[in-house]
């Protein structure tokens, strides 16, 4: 199961009830965050994700998506955390990242690493990856995408049985690729298993304008998270500061044929009064909403 926890969803600075921009993913008790704003270790604590985290990805280097790393890394430290951690951002902002992971640390408790990544470049797990793509926003920005590998097809058990082949590890051999002997026959894994099953895909936008680049990362997507700072009638503001307007957002949605769109990265104007930002959203792609501080999304497989 992939969980996605919203730990911040407003935009440049925090409201009552929302924090700035911070968002906790896990995936098969992996863990990671896509950006860290000032009081996201609270936001850890209030809703419950742990802190396990091993890796953390800053879209960009505004201090309402990073600010909270020296209160989050000091703690780590305190709860006596050994393990390394990695932080990531855009190519040409790892010494502001060097910065913000020192601030307030005479020495850090725990090794802790700052790399630059650039649009196309990704990391890679266990049968997953976390891939960077280009952001529109006026400085060097990211949007990031958890994207996972193509699962085996379906095994054809009756399939299987009528052509003799016995229940057991050989199941197993041909259902990983691999061909198989069974009464001086040879059975490859196409007579048994069928196509390839499309792994889930999460994509985080960042702060941008609606570009291409987040449309073909998003194509076909299982949840897109797009910032939506302004709404309808703000659409010149929202080309002056290199942000994107709800609709704007359920555009790319819509282009990209996601199955769910969730908007965040309010201003502190709609904190009140999202329904407007929803309803605007919805006009253009229905399967849309607006992210509130503590909503938690399970994204299972779609077969």
């Amino acid at each position: 199961m992939i969980r996605v926890r919203f730990l911040g969803t407003a935009a440049a600075r925090p409201t009552v009830r929302r924090n700035v921009s911070g968002i906790a993913v896990q995936r098969e008790g992996e863990s990671f965050l896509w950006d860290c704003g000032e009081g996201t270790q609270r936001q850890i604590m209030r809703y419950g994700t742990g802190f396990s985290f091993a890796h953390i990805f800053i879209t960009h280097a505004h201090a309402d998506h990073l600010l909270g790393l020296p209160g989050l890394l000091r703690t780590m430290g305190l709860q006596g955390r050994e393990e390394e951690m990695t932080v990531y951002g855009p190519v040409g902002t790892e010494a502001t990242l060097h910065a913000a992971v020192r601030l307030g640390a005479e020495r850090m408790a725990f090794p802790v690493e700052v790399k630059g990544l650039a649009p196309g470049r990704r990391v890679d797990f266990d049968g997953w990856a976390v891939q960077a793509f280009h952001a529109e926003h006026g400085v060097p920005a990211l949007g990031y995408a958890l994207v996972e590998e193509a699962r085996p097809g379906r095994f054809d058990v009756e399939a299987a049985r009528r052509m003799g082949i016995p229940e057991g590890p050989l199941f197993g051999r041909l259902h990983r690729g691999e061909a198989i002997e069974v009464g001086g026959r040879v059975i490859s894994p196409e007579d048994v298993v069928g196509q390839p099953r499309p792994g889930r895909k999460v994509v985080y936008s960042g702060d941008t304008r609606p570009t291409r680049e987040a449309v073909q990362m998003a194509m076909g997507a299982d949840l897109l998270i797009h910032e939506a700072t302004f709404g309808a009638g703000e659409g010149r503001r929202a080309r002056e500061t290199r942000h994107s307007t709800a609709a704007e957002a359920a555009g790319v949605a819509a282009r990209a044929r996601v199955r769910e769109l969730v908007l965040t990265h309010l201003s502190a104007r709609y904190s009140e009064t999202p329904a407007r930002l929803e309803e605007q959203a919805r006009a253009v792609f229905p399967a849309s909403r607006v992210a509130r501080d503590g909503l938690e999304l399970e994204i299972g497989y779609r077969d």
